[in-house]
């Protein structure tokens, strides 16, 4: 069965995550299947709108920890840094999607989205700091933007969850609508979007993703940085074995400085 499952109809190009059992949990491999596929279908002519949903009961539950702890994210080109890359270069409207869980990446990743459709039922959580961790995908930079400073820290620096109405109220949602009309309704609208012209849709996205792209580039660089720094130190292998033996973890035992050099 692949992770990742595409199709395509007329000018609309559908992106499935594929691993319903593990909720669509990312691994290293689909975080670069999914940037092969948006920098491809950036330029092929025919596609004119993605539409991205998950299969299942969830949309993403972030990343799949195991494959994670095998394989964590480093500075530069890693896995995570190359889906980056390709979402804030992709000119062409996304449509998601989003049923059940949206944790972690599976949030932040809608910041890149233009049209977020959730179901009632859907939950978001960007649980970084529990991991000792920090966000990622330019979250640092778009939440506060599109939340303000107080709310985007209520979500962060507290990594509590938050449903699909308070997703709407912090603009990290377009609409919320019912479970089972959810996918016909993001279907609809990137059918819709799809028979507008196509060069004055990329340059509309454009033109509006222009005076924050550099700052948005910024934030992810820094976010990459630190990232790969902290997923490295004694914090995060105490809460990631804390998550794995299923235990409360313990950070006052740990006794490098709070701040990784």
């Amino acid at each position: 069965m692949n992770d990742i499952v595409t199709e395509r109809s007329d000018s609309v190009l559908r992106i499935q995550l594929n691993r319903p059992a593990s909720k669509n949990a990312m691994t290293s491999a689909m975080y670069t299947t999914l940037a092969n596929l948006f920098n491809t279908a950036a330029k092929d002519d025919e596609i004119r709108v993605v539409l991205w949903h998950g299969a299942g009961d969830s949309f993403c539950a972030g990343n799949d920890i195991g494959d994670f702890i095998k394989h964590p994210p480093g500075a530069g080109e890693s896995p995570q840094a190359l889906l980056m890359k390709a979402l804030i270069n992709f000119d062409k409207p996304i449509v998601a999607a989003v049923q059940g869980a949206a944790i972690g990446g599976g949030t932040t990743i809608l910041t890149h989205c233009d049209f977020v459709y959730a179901g009632e039922n859907a939950k978001f959580q960007m649980p970084f700091v529990n991991l000792a961790l920090v966000p990622e995908f330019g979250s640092s930079c778009t939440v506060p933007a599109r939340a303000g400073y107080l709310r985007a820290a209520e979500l962060i620096l507290t990594g509590q969850f938050f449903d699909a109405r308070r997703a709407a109220e912090l603009g990290l949602v377009t609409r919320v609508v019912p479970d089972q009309k959810l996918l016909a309704a993001a279907t609809e609208t990137a059918q819709k979007l799809a028979e507008k012209p196509p060069g004055a849709l990329q340059a509309c996205k454009r033109l509006m993703k222009q005076s924050t792209r550099e700052q948005l580039e910024r934030a992810v660089k820094l976010e990459n940085e630190e990232f790969s720094t902290h997923v490295r130190s004694a914090e995060a292998r105490e809460a990631f074995a804390a998550f794995l033996e299923k235990r409360p973890p313990n950070f006052f035992r740990i006794k490098e400085p709070a701040t990784v050099a």
